[in-house]
């Protein structure tokens, strides 16, 4: 057992017991002025003195755990961190668990309320249905950015006509996009390219050296976009400042957060400019990996350039595009359409998106139906990259794209699937706020609805029940 300063609970136990300091002292065959050291955290409390207050007052020795801490400080961490925009330290919140744990139960069991109050408005939200939800007020920055470009359907169409033109001036095609935008940013603004020392930082601008230090862990392809992103700030800043004018927007922070959405958005574009891209798309049957071949860029580029294709007398297929990880973080969705994102509880695990991890590289597809009756085709697969050294964690990550069955003819991905909505998959936007009851893969029951505990009915409850 390591030193152990557990003096408030001692004194919490002390005062509970209505005792004095010298009371319990003589009790514990100690001095008081040891003890109120060991109340003030002076003195550690040992293995003998703690084998006494069992003895004594026959106390639950895991008042004193260092593993009942252990436990509180996580919960802790993620309340606070969860509830608080100010940054609070590792000691101080250990320091509350090893010596007031009562309140820090206290500080779990309100933040655990807060959530349970909160998944319920969100759920009642998602209920009255995607308008309502859109119209509500985003919490946090980013949710207002997400909310800024669904309204948009995922289409600025300002920043895709610029793109195109710039793409003409500079001369740019399907493989020499590198070396031409290598040229502009040279010749036009005076620029150089350097790679930068550590890959810890993908894009770093020096303006009083005049050099733009990129990543040496981005292969050609992924360079380009860091070029044509910060071409945006340098030539598209002023038109990037009035879009991101937006009463969506309500923070500097979510229009910070917008104009490098933005940028990324103008990158994707100069690099796929939107006419080449949906006529060599609708030719090749939007076939991902044909595509990825044919202009020199990566899987998931190209899956989210497929979901901006929304310019009015020229649209494309109305894709959504999600990047999950392994624990089923959404770490990006856009969609062109109405497909509900669940705010609440994660994402179905019958999803084809999380299959995708168990043979990476290999493209999944999937008819699904949601619980409103609509059916999507949805293509998945894994992309990533190793660590930077051995021993380093990589990246892993599987990009979903779907679009409403009835264009789904058009994707060759559709070939040998039988499309009839009667053999689709049924999933749902979470089981949070899912209707289907008897779902076998379902964790918890729906935010508001009864939980049939009956024990006269021989009906299986479909999930775990502590």
């Amino acid at each position: 057992m390591r030193k152990a300063f557990m003096g408030v609970r001692l004194k919490r136990l002390r005062e509970e017991r209505q005792m004095k300091q010298v009371e319990l002292a003589a009790a514990l065959e100690i001095s008081p002025s040891y003890l109120n050291q060991i109340e003030r955290n002076q003195r550690p409390l040992t293995v003998p003195i703690l084998l006494k207050l069992n003895s004594l007052f026959d106390i639950d020795v895991q008042l004193f755990s260092e593993d009942e801490e252990g436990q509180l400080i996580a919960e802790l961490r993620d309340a606070l961190v969860d509830a608080s925009d100010e940054s609070i330290s590792f000691a101080e919140i250990r320091e509350l668990a090893a010596n007031m744990p009562a309140v820090g139960r206290t500080l779990v069991a309100l933040h655990r309320r807060y959530r349970e109050v909160t998944e319920r408005a969100e759920a009642m939200a998602g209920q009255l249905g995607d308008d309502w939800t859109r119209n509500a007020p985003a919490r946090m920055p980013f949710e207002q950015v997400r909310d800024f470009f669904y309204a948009q359907r995922n289409h600025i169409e300002p920043l895709d006509a610029a793109a195109e033109q710039i793409y003409r001036e500079a001369g740019l095609g399907p493989r020499t996009v590198y070396r031409g935008l290598v040229e502009r940013l040279r010749d036009t603004h005076g620029i150089a390219i350097a790679l930068a020392e550590s890959g810890e930082v993908q894009r770093r601008f020096d303006p009083a050296g005049l050099t733009l230090y990129l990543s040496p862990e981005l292969h050609q392809g992924q360079q380009a976009f860091q070029i044509a992103t910060q071409l945006a700030f340098l030539e598209l800043g002023e038109m990037i400042g009035k879009i991101v004018e937006s009463d969506l927007l309500k923070s500097e922070e979510a229009r910070h957060l917008a104009r490098v959405g933005l940028a990324n958005y103008f990158a994707g574009a100069l690099i796929l400019p939107y006419a080449d891209f949906l006529t060599q798309a609708e030719e090749e049957a939007y076939d991902i990996e044909r595509l990825s071949r044919h202009f020199g860029v990566g899987f998931e580029t190209i899956c989210h350039r497929l979901s901006t294709l929304q310019r009015s007398q020229s649209r494309g297929i109305p894709f959504f595009f999600v990047r999950v990880d392994r624990a089923g973080n959404i770490s990006k969705r856009q969609s062109a359409t109405d497909f509900h994102f669940s705010r609440v509880g994660g994402s179905c695990p019958l999803w084809t998106v999380h299959q995708a991890f168990d043979r990476p590289g290999h493209i999944f597809t999937q008819v699904a139906q949601m619980p409103d009756g609509r059916t999507y085709l949805w293509i998945a697969r894994t992309v990533g990259h190793g660590g930077a050294g051995y021993g380093l964690p990589g990246k892993s990550f599987a990009i979903g794209l779907g679009c409403d069955i009835r264009h789904a003819a058009r994707l060759v991905y559709a070939k040998g699937l039988d499309l009839d909505a009667a053999s689709a998959t049924p999933i749902g936007p979470g089981c949070k706020v899912c209707d289907r009851v008897a779902c076998p893969q379902r964790a918890f029951p729906a935010i508001g609805r009864p939980v049939n505990v009956n024990p006269d009915l021989q009906t299986r409850i479909p999930y775990p029940i502590a």
